[in-house]
């Protein structure tokens, strides 16, 4: 017997592979500090977790494929806040974010069509292109440019005639980069000019610094149902292990589509979205002292890394990660199997995520790996003391890697 193309060939996740080697180190009696997985530490809301817990039905029954009308309706009243009007009808909930994605990148493409994500991204759209037997187009951004978009000539480049749709995140998973006014509305022209789909992962809207505001591509004027836009709880309300995350779309085909991709799945989970609907009654007050608490965490990050000459960093604007890239490392992969392996100081290391695979070209992203700011300051402040001498003597063992300065 033999198993398919399809599972043979799906990414393994950056994120994730290393859990064996945390494990061991545990075992070694070595403290971890976990800076590759975007796990947040704040509080799930109460009101969520009452929600969940105060369920008064004795049944717990099949739920509508599209998701509970008081969490579509929830989900409407909390757009309106940014200025953004929708229809419930225009909302669809899924099982996470994740299968968001996945119905996203089946409604709008057929199989070895094409869908262009700009690189880094997050590494399970590669795993999600796969299931749906599509092909990513990769478009190189750079961290010297902070990750921003590249000049519309290169986006031009990438189109072929089985493109169907390029697909951004912002703010940005796995660089922090938030994308400028400016570059939503090249992204709504590129998408008209080519007739495609432009697709928005937007579940970290809530986290923007410094005083900046996310803009939505669902503000874009003219390419109202070009538009789709991935959302999630997971992290609005430190909610990941809830599964609740949305399709959003003004297209009716689009959407009537979609439903019958709910409807082969059922439904999604009826406790959470209960809990789902608590959280939305949240006022701003709420997410203004996660936000704060999420921009103190970046900056002692930031400040600690960019003292290291050797890295290339520039100030994430938003989302919680930060890709680093570091001279004197070549293989990521390496580097953080040794830091788990083979350093320790005063029996303290990190876990970080290499970030070759948060790329979709062959050998991108070996000098530069993946953290998440989603310690709180003390811990990230010892994590940044760790990590930085683990560097320091990683490269001190490769001299002929190391150029630092």
């Amino acid at each position: 017997m033999k198993i398919s193309r399809r599972a043979t060939s799906i990414q393994e996740s950056p994120i994730r592979k290393l859990a064996p080697l945390a494990a061991a180190a545990r075992g070694r009696g070595v403290t971890i500090y976990h800076l590759n997985i975007g796990q947040p530490d704040v509080p799930t809301p109460p009101e969520f977790l009452r929600a969940v817990g105060s369920f008064p039905g004795k049944v717990l029954e099949y739920g509508p494929s599209d998701g509970l009308p008081e969490l579509r309706e929830a989900m409407v009243g909390y757009f309106e806040r940014f200025g953004i009007a929708l229809d419930p009808h225009e909302v669809l909930i899924t099982n996470g974010g994740s299968e968001a994605i996945l119905f996203a990148f089946n409604v709008v493409a057929d199989e070895g069509e094409e869908i262009i994500i700009p690189e880094p991204f997050y590494t399970n759209y590669n795993g999600y292109a796969e299931m749906a037997n599509l092909r990513v187009v990769p478009v190189r951004t750079r961290a010297e440019d902070g990750f921003h978009l590249p000049a519309d000539e290169a986006l031009d480049a990438a189109v072929t005639p089985r493109t169907r749709a390029i697909l951004v995140c912002s703010p940005n998973n796995p660089t922090g980069t938030v994308l400028a006014w400016d570059e939503l509305e090249r992204l709504a022209a590129f998408a008209a000019r080519h007739d495609i789909f432009l697709i928005a992962d937007e579940v970290y809207k809530e986290f923007t610094y410094d005083g900046r505001r996310h803009r939505s591509v669902l503000e874009l004027p003219g390419v109202r149902e070009r538009v789709i836009v991935v959302d999630s709880i997971s992290k609005r309300f430190s909610a990941c292990g809830a599964r609740v995350g949305a399709v959003i779309c003004r297209n009716p085909e689009v959407m009537s589509s979609v439903l019958k991709f709910g409807q082969a799945r059922l439904c999604p989970p009826t406790l959470e979205q209960l809990g789902a609907v608590a959280a939305y009654r949240l006022g701003e007050s709420y997410f203004e002292a996660v936000r704060a608490e999420y921009q103190r965490r970046r900056d002692v990050m930031y400040d600690a890394l960019t003292a290291d000459p050797g890295i290339v960093l520039k100030r994430p604007r938003g989302a919680f990660y930060m890709i680093v890239k570091m001279a004197g490392v070549e293989d990521s992969d390496d580097f953080a199997r040794w830091l788990l392996e083979d350093f320790s100081l005063a029996g303290d290391t990190v876990m970080v995520a290499p970030a070759g695979g948060f790329y979709a070209t062959p050998g991108a992203g070996r000098d530069e790996v993946r953290m998440a700011y989603v310690l709180e300051v003390g811990k990230l402040e010892r994590a940044m003391e760790v990590f930085l001498a683990g560097l320091e003597r990683y490269r001190a063992s490769r001299p002929a890697v190391a150029q630092v300065g």
